[in-house]
């Protein structure tokens, strides 16, 4: 059993489901609102969970409802959560979503807590990260604490890996230092090595910008047709995706990153296998709406 540490963001979801999206200035009906635990760190992690890994959890949530109730749903998840801090005059972390009959969806996202924990809250908690196999960030959250935990694991020979989501043009050096795994959208990749990608020559050159940052491992996800991956002097080529019908695409990729930390050996040896199995996860995830109610359980991936 894998033991993954989460750093990032605690979102209460508020999702808005509706035939079509609306165009600037119109007014439409919804078919139907819900909300959700949510946020993309708390997804991966109840991800990893789910798989059964151990998984720990390094964030922030508002001393508010919100916070009560994701901390709560995080707990019944059976994640430890002792490195959240709630924190005084801070919201917690809310995203709200639109999500079309095509399982489309767009998502604007309040911060609030999730950029509000501190370099010292990651240091409070360094045993957690040095007891992990892998430590898994964002950028749904403050960029300091995180290249510090992202620090911790490399000296302690934990493996870190780096969603670059939402894309930031202007990642910093000393993160991607300290990263051993990058796993970006097509868009993101673009955003960060300025390779439009097309085909699997422009994903290779790509992945040569991210190894020359000196990062061992690439997987970049190319949504229905899968995912890509390149390990630097090795394997390398594209996982198909599973054929579903999508009806919401919230916490796919999420799924993916999560689900795959719970089954990959810390040497990249079975990648290929763990990502089949990330794109399986995934695929159950995009058939059913909400991001952590829609995320699957080990028992229904074997």
């Amino acid at each position: 059993m894998n033991t993954v540490t989460v750093i990032g963001s605690i979102n209460l979801d508020r999702t808005i489901r509706v035939t079509y999206m609306p165009k600037p200035g119109e007014t439409i009906h919804t078919k139907e609102t819900f909300s959700a635990g949510g946020g993309k760190g708390a997804n991966q992690a109840v991800a990893a969970r789910r798989s059964d890994a151990k998984t720990y959890f390094i964030g922030g949530v508002g001393r508010d409802e919100a916070g009560k109730t994701m901390t709560e749903l995080l707990e019944q998840e059976e994640i430890d959560i002792s490195g959240v801090a709630t924190l005084d005059n801070q919201a917690t972390g809310q995203a709200y979503i639109i999500v079309d009959d095509q399982g489309e969806n767009s998502i604007m996202i309040h911060a609030g807590a999730n950029n509000a924990f501190t370099v010292a809250q990651v240091q409070e908690n360094k045993e957690i990260i040095q007891k992990s196999d892998f430590i898994i960030a964002q950028f749904e959250s403050a960029i300091e604490p995180t290249v510090e935990a992202f620090r911790i694991a490399r000296a302690n020979g934990v493996r870190t890996i780096l969603n670059p989501a939402p894309a930031l043009e202007n990642v910093p050096d000393e993160l991607l230092a300290v990263t051993d795994m990058i796993i970006p959208n097509e868009t993101e990749t673009e955003i960060l090595t300025g390779i439009t990608i097309t085909d699997e020559k422009s994903l290779k050159e790509a992945a040569q910008v991210f190894h020359g940052l000196g990062i061992e491992a690439v997987i970049i996800t190319i949504g229905s047709k899968g995912a890509y991956y390149d390990i630097a002097d090795g394997a390398s080529g594209i996982v198909p995706a599973f054929k579903v019908h999508a009806v919401d695409t919230t916490a796919a990729g999420d799924t993916f990153i999560g689900a795959m930390s719970s089954v990959l050996t810390k040497d990249f040896s079975n990648l290929e296998e763990a990502i089949r199995y990330g794109n399986q996860a995934s695929s159950l995830t995009v058939q059913r709406f909400g991001a952590q109610p829609s995320i699957p359980y080990k028992h229904e991936l074997i």
